[in-house]
């Protein structure tokens, strides 16, 4: 497994990496044993149905919050995938942005606009990558509703190649890896390894056969596709229960279980460490800014997993 990775600073605001707060998260992020980050930087489409993408001057992190963050990984002998995330401003999940296919006056109208505005976005994360020898690229994050567009998304990718050296990735969601025709002209395939592994039963030893069920199915998608896959989110809150719907962000009344999330990581890294086609991993996710007390981390039913025993986990994992 070459990416040990873990996703840094999502929803972080302007200033946030740079900040004494923002530092001291990384810093902790860095002793987990990590040999990669994923920058998650985000920026947002006023709705769903929107064609135009504009940057917050307000709110997203400027290039000059990217750049502080990838030098100070760099300096640990960090590698960085940057992953530029559009989501949309009205709250609907990014896989619900969509357009028309055909419309009466011109074929793709909508596409059209949209796509000129996304590869515009793209592209400046695509030249700051080049400027700063950013290892890997993410193009997308889930953007279910526009994945069966193949033209439009190779044009990005040529178009992309042209200002990028680096490797490209796409982060398809879990359940959609064979619905992409143009994973064949990326490096990686990418996708959210949200798996309800915990369906079953919460137990280790029946996480670990859903795993292995799911290796051998990404594992056709590789020999499919000749190329090695990535998860480039995967996680678990820390809470009971959500081992089988481990994408889940807002079930308060679940009880807290460290165990569980611990299992979920263990069982995942137990089936995937050495398999030749998985290139690795990228958790999430680490807070822009993370707690750093036993009593907070108690509380904390998130994703995080700081003071837990998932983090023991990883620092373990990692090592070998």
């Amino acid at each position: 497994m070459e990416i040990k990775g873990f996703t840094y600073g999502y929803l972080g605001a302007r200033g946030d990496y740079r900040s004494e707060r923002g530092i001291k998260s990384q810093e902790l992020l860095y002793n987990t044993g990590v040999n990669w980050i994923c920058l998650a930087v985000v920026n947002n489409q006023k709705n769903f149905f929107s064609t135009d993408i504009s940057f917050d001057f307000k709110r997203t992190p400027t290039d000059r919050d990217i750049t502080f963050a990838v030098e100070k990984a760099r300096a640990k002998g960090i590698k960085i995938c940057l992953k530029p995330i559009l989501n949309s401003a009205d709250g609907m999940w990014r896989a619900y942005i969509a357009f028309p296919d055909e419309n009466m006056a011109e074929r793709d109208v909508y596409w059209k606009k949209w796509f000129k505005s996304y590869t515009a976005y793209m592209k400046h994360y695509a030249e700051l990558a080049e400027e700063l020898g950013i290892e890997m690229l993410c193009i997308g994050c889930e953007m279910s509703g526009t994945e069966h567009k193949d033209e439009y998304w190779r044009k990005l990718i040529k178009k992309l190649r042209k200002v990028y050296s680096g490797k490209l990735v796409y982060n398809t969601n879990h359940g959609d890896e064979e619905n992409i025709a143009w994973f064949d002209d990326l490096d990686y395939i990418g996708t959210s390894a949200y798996y309800g592994v915990g369906e079953n039963g919460a137990e280790k030893e029946k996480m670990t056969a859903v795993w292995e069920e799911v290796r051998l199915h990404l594992n056709a998608l590789s020999e499919k596709f000749n190329k090695k896959y990535i998860f480039m989110e995967i996680g678990c809150r820390s809470a009971k229960g959500c081992s089988a719907i481990p994408w889940d962000f807002s079930r308060k009344e679940y009880p807290y279980s460290e165990e569980e999330q611990a299992d979920f990581y263990e069982s995942c890294l137990d089936v995937f460490m050495k398999e030749p086609r998985f290139a690795g991993v990228f958790w999430w996710d680490w807070s822009t800014f993370i707690y750093d007390d036993i009593e907070t981390a108690k509380k904390n039913k998130g994703f995080n997993i700081h003071l837990k025993k998932a983090e023991e986990v990883i620092k373990r994992k990692y090592k070998e």
